[in-house]
């Protein structure tokens, strides 16, 4: 398994191009790659030889044993492979290899299927370009834990932000990760040891949300992949040990016209344009109604806590990273790299419903005219409850319960995720809490049980 093969050239566009450039490799096996409502991968693989098939009337599969897809009486779907997205997986055998596409879903009757999370995005990206804006750029940054196996988290080192020593014992593995995801036409900005023992950061260049959503899942897998060939487990979970950093998301964000970058205004303080300003207020505003969205597992209200790096209150600023969101500093010359980011969502999300929540929340701003509040630039941790009241400070949600019925109330979220899909999650979210609620957990044995 060595990531010394070439990369797939750049060409690759058309159905015609992936059948060259399969025939090309001798690559025996495609997966179609698509996505549960929880953003869970899933995949089936097709021989080489049906491609034809597949790019004509796509392949059918049985929906009904998909998270939130739907009942067996109406399961059969499509996935319709997009030639775009054609990658040979770098941790296959090279010979006879294996090439990967992810794919749009679709019904019998050739409609986008309501429950596809790719259409969601889709969607929200379709209300962007009518508004006039080509591009939602995206650049989310993923943190992981490093664990020495899948069944507890005992970490593999004790290195603290950015070391380099001995300590850092997945640098090999991130280099090779790295390496992988360039073969994958994922472009690598830098890397690095987190601040929690065992965490780790690889940063993607910024892309389209689309693509961006594609190469989330890709980047999770991919970096699950090369720990498991090391022996070892990595994982996305928000908050997985008690008194350190969680995983986050930091999700930059910015639209763009014609190559030119809407949220740019040279004659501003903040250099913001008023559709910049707009987009920040809107996902400020709708912040705890998609909440649910962006932080989606009961764990994921474990990192959203004061005293950590994740923010909890409803705020921006330029330099506090308690905010939620942070507008990083403008570098003359730099109008291009103008953005908001976002740093509530965390690595388990949904990145296809993510990007299109966030994207609808800053267009529901631009579209309403919403006012930016002022900056906050005081440490908001250090505030008290009632000067947080007065300065009109929100908090996000502090559980999964309180973020899923806030959502369910949403007309936002609604209208963003489509009647089915809303549905469903709002279910299966509750379901989960429900689940969680009724556990009996060892602090509370610990704590009552020879006292009471």
């Amino acid at each position: 398994m060595g990531p010394d093969r070439p990369p797939v050239p750049a060409r690759v566009k058309t159905a015609e191009d992936v059948k060259a450039l399969v025939d090309e490799r001798d690559i025996r096996f495609i997966r179609f790659w698509f996505t549960d409502i929880l953003g869970q991968l899933k995949s089936f693989s097709i021989n080489a030889a049906e491609l034809d098939d597949a790019f004509e009337a796509g392949m059918g599969f049985d929906g009904s044993s998909i998270t939130g897809f739907n009942a067996i009486e109406e399961s059969d779907m499509i996935a319709m492979p997009d030639p775009e997205t054609f990658a040979v997986l770098p941790w296959r055998p090279e010979e006879q290899g294996v090439g990967r596409m992810f794919c749009d879903v679709i019904t019998p009757e050739k409609t986008p299927y309501e429950g596809d999370p790719r259409h969601v995005l889709r969607r929200a990206i379709a209300r962007a370009n009518e508004m006039g804006f080509d591009t939602f750029n995206v650049g989310p940054e993923l943190e992981y834990f490093l664990f020495r196996d899948s069944r507890s988290t005992e970490v593999l080192d004790e290195g603290g932000y950015f070391d380099l020593t001995t300590l850092d014992a997945g640098s090999d593995v991130r280099r090779e990760t790295v390496l992988a995801l360039e073969q994958l036409g994922i472009h690598v900005e830098y890397t690095h040891h987190e601040v929690g023992p065992s965490q780790h950061e690889i940063d993607m260049r910024y892309a389209d949300a689309l693509k961006m959503a594609d190469d989330c899942m890709t980047y999770r897998i991919t970096v699950k992949e090369y720990a498991m060939k090391y022996g070892w487990h990595a994982t996305f979970m928000p908050k997985p040990l008690f008194g350190e950093n969680g995983s986050g998301m930091h999700t930059h964000q910015s639209l763009f016209t014609d190559g030119n970058n809407a949220f740019f205004d040279p004659d501003d303080q903040y250099f913001l344009s008023d559709v910049g300003k707009a987009f920040i207020a809107g996902q400020l505003k709708h912040a705890r109604e998609i909440c649910a969205i962006f932080a989606q597992w009961v764990n994921s209200y474990k990192r959203l806590v004061p005293g950590f790096e994740a923010p909890t209150y409803v705020a921006w600023s330029r330099r506090n990273r308690s905010a939620l969101v942070r507008v990083p500093l403008y570098h003359p010359g730099r109008e291009k790299a103008t953005r908001m980011e976002l740093r509530c969502p965390d690595p388990a999300c949904n990145p296809y419903l993510t990007f299109a929540v966030l994207l609808q929340a800053g267009l529901e701003g631009i579209e309403k005219g919403y006012e930016l509040p002022e900056p906050m630039e005081k440490n908001l941790y250090h505030l008290s409850g009632e000067d947080r009241r007065r300065l009109g400070v929100e908090q996000l949600p502090e559980s999964l319960g309180e973020a899923i019925e806030i959502a369910a109330e949403s007309e936002l979220v609604l209208r963003t995720l489509g009647e089915h899909m809303f549905n469903r999650y709002v279910e299966i979210k509750r379901q989960e809490w429900d689940d969680y609620r009724v556990q009996v957990t060892t602090w509370e044995l610990d704590r009552y049980l020879s006292i009471l």
